[in-house]
């Protein structure tokens, strides 16, 4: 394969990615939105309100590790329909469960339903596989964006989704999740029957016919330093803005906003966590790693500091704080994550990213769940601070993989 088919099949493999993404965003925001207010609903306790995403967090760990490692063994697309269609079924067991009024039920469902929001996130991998070294951020950031237009319709369509809920005589709050199980087995389908050939087994075959892999591979060790950066970069940047954005709608419903107010604040956040991809990625590619991480690092603080000062009843700042820790989050992200693919060899790349997304996914669970005892325990204003002090993390880190490398 010459350089041209090796171009023309990177971009195939780019649009399909983008077309299930698409479809995937709608599952990924309906967790999001309504996890917390659906298990507050059912349970009636606010510190039990940070248990959905701490579970739907948890299971998109595990998935991870096992997206990673079917993906190692079969390929990507292997990988990813798997982790679709694990997370329709999750979704239909919500429903069930919420019908049934079964509280373990819709545990173990929000488990399992993060199977989808693991290969949500692992597809960006895939984007990469065959992108040039110089290209990877917008190869990664392309994949993120993509998941823009589902992830911002998603919670948009809370009050028409729970109109169809209601006529199905559940309640309200389980309306997304009609549209997360459909719009994730639709995801699974595309991955499965368009991703051909496989990108990652397409990029080794590349690999084995060449000293260095067509797909960037530049050594066949393990850079350690700048995997252990970018992979803290993903851990830290996903425990901040679970923590922050899961007890957000909590926080409004609480001051009198409305149910469609909160689903525009997180509307808001998610096209902030997505929609800067392109930028970031040429940032990443332009400026280095490193720069972008830093920048990403400084707005998530920024994010928490709005957040725990702003007015309980501003629906403007709030929208501006979650605005910017979507933003930050989108930073760090991109950065980490091209850090922890040109960091790895082909041969070892997809189950390491798995375990980095592992790590990433579980600090999200702990997010999601200590953030509803913070918040009961004190307030969303110290929880937000807390949670952008905690951003600060990630500078001596920088500082010491700066000096390693010069």
């Amino acid at each position: 394969m010459n350089a041209t088919e090796r171009s023309a099949l990177q971009r195939r493999t780019l649009r399909v990615l983008l077309f299930s993404q698409l479809l995937a965003g709608v599952g990924l925001a309906a967790g999001i939105t309504v996890g917390a207010l659906l298990v507050k609903d059912m349970i009636g306790s606010t510190s039990s309100a940070g248990i959905p995403a701490a579970l739907f967090t948890l299971g998109s760990a595990f998935a991870a590790i096992l997206i990673g490692r079917v993906s190692q063994k079969s390929g990507r697309r292997q990988g990813l329909a798997a982790g679709y269609g694990v997370g329709a079924l999750g979704g239909a067991g919500v429903l069930l469960a919420v019908a049934t009024n079964n509280i373990p039920l819709l545990f173990v469902s929000l488990f399992i339903y993060g199977s989808g929001t693991a290969a949500n996130f692992q597809a960006r991998y895939a984007g990469a596989d065959l992108a040039d070294p110089k290209n990877r951020g917008r190869a990664i950031s392309i994949v993120l964006i993509a998941t823009t237009l589902g992830a911002v319709l998603g919670p948009n369509l809370v009050e028409v989704s729970g109109q169809l809920a209601h006529a199905l005589n559940l309640r309200e709050l389980a309306g997304p999740f009609i549209l997360s199980t459909i719009t994730y087995g639709l995801a699974g389908i595309a991955v499965l029957l368009l991703l051909r050939p496989d990108p990652l087994l397409t990029a080794r075959a590349l690999a084995s016919k060449s000293e260095e892999s067509a797909a960037g591979t530049d050594a066949k060790t393990v850079d350690t330093q700048t995997l252990y950066v970018g992979a803290a970069a993903l851990v830290i940047s996903q425990l901040v803005m679970i923590a922050i954005m899961t007890m957000t709608p909590v926080h409004m419903l609480g001051h009198g906003h409305s149910l469609g107010a909160a689903g525009l604040v997180i509307s808001i956040h998610i096209a902030a966590m997505f929609l800067p991809s392109l930028l970031s990625g040429v940032l990443v590619d332009r400026i280095g790693q490193r720069r972008v991480l830093a920048l990403g690092s400084t707005i998530l603080l920024s994010a928490g500091l709005l957040a725990a000062l702003a007015p309980a009843d501003s629906l403007i700042f709030l929208a501006l704080a979650l605005g910017l820790l979507g933003l930050g989050w989108n930073f760090s992200y991109v950065a980490g994550s091209t850090m922890v693919t040109s960091a790895m060899p082909l041969e070892s790349r997809a189950g390491m990213q798995g375990k980095v997304d592992f790590a990433a996914a579980l600090s999200g669970a702990l997010g999601g769940m200590g953030s509803g005892f913070v918040f009961a325990a004190t307030s969303y204003a110290m929880l937000s601070l807390i949670g952008g002090l905690l951003a600060l993390a990630m500078f001596p880190m920088l500082l010491v993989h700066r000096h390693h490398r010069s």
